[in-house]
């Protein structure tokens, strides 16, 4: 099973789930087409006023789905391919989104699940909530447009200690750095994320989608030419390997 990402209204809510039962919603390739076909959607819709995005059964997203990895990782077309098109277009399409998004963050917060935060508007999470961006462990980087957005969401100093030490955060600390709005306990966190949205869906929506124009003009990203050429190297396969075999890697 691929994953879903699902989509499903409730009055001028849209609630955005990600759901890839026994991967904490670890995101698949189809899940990021998916993603970018709902927001494309939600974008066209005028009665519409906030989106919730969350994952399924406890937790947010726990990354890429790694499983899917030997299949296209090791090949710098195809791996500029999969940045550039699928995880930037799903991406993009959440940043693209003139309704204010707002990040619903329960367990598992790591490395796509950073992104996908970081593109939403506003941040609530469940105290237990853990985030990182280990995969130093994996033997690859962050691509650079993604690595853009997370250090502009969570701070370069908390970018780099994900990317450069592995390093795993709780949510009182992503709250203290400015990551996160607001941390509630796990069993509220549902009900406030919707009181919060709510609240939200009551003020003017076409300031909020000029707000959202305003925002989305302040940053954008480069990438190099070569960004993808360590496809082939040694330790990203060591990574990867590494991971699906469940062992230390040895770079």
């Amino acid at each position: 099973m691929s994953g879903q990402v699902q989509l499903a209204l409730q009055g001028a809510l849209a609630f955005v789930t990600l759901s890839h039962p026994g991967r904490f919603n670890a995101m698949s390739r189809s899940m990021w087409r998916q993603l970018r076909e709902i927001f494309v959607g939600l974008q066209q819709r005028q009665d519409l006023r906030v989106v919730v995005l969350l994952g399924e059964a406890g937790h947010f997203c726990a990354g890429g789905d790694i499983s899917e990895y030997p299949g296209f990782r090791f090949d710098a077309a195809s791996l500029r391919e999969f940045h550039e098109t699928e995880v930037w277009g799903g991406l993009s399409a959440v940043l693209d989104c003139d309704m204010p998004v707002l990040a619903q963050i329960s367990g598992n917060c790591m490395g796509a699940g950073m992104e996908l935060a970081s593109c939403c508007d506003l941040r609530l999470a469940g105290r237990s909530a853990r985030f990182g961006a280990p995969i130093a462990l994996l033997g690859f980087p962050m691509a650079p447009r993604e690595a853009a957005l997370v250090a502009g969401a969570a701070g370069e100093l908390t970018a780099r200690e994900m990317l450069l030490a592995a390093a795993v955060l709780d949510a009182p600390t992503m709250a203290q750095r400015g990551f996160l709005n607001r941390v509630c306990e796990d069993d509220a966190l549902e009900a406030e994320a919707l009181a919060a949205a709510r609240a939200m869906a009551l003020l003017a929506p076409q300031a909020a989608r000029l707000n959202k124009q305003t925002l989305r003009h302040l940053a954008a990203v480069q990438v190099p030419a070569d960004a993808y050429a360590y496809a082939d190297s040694a330790e990203h396969r060591e990574g990867v390997t590494a991971f699906m075999e469940k062992r230390q890697p040895r770079f």
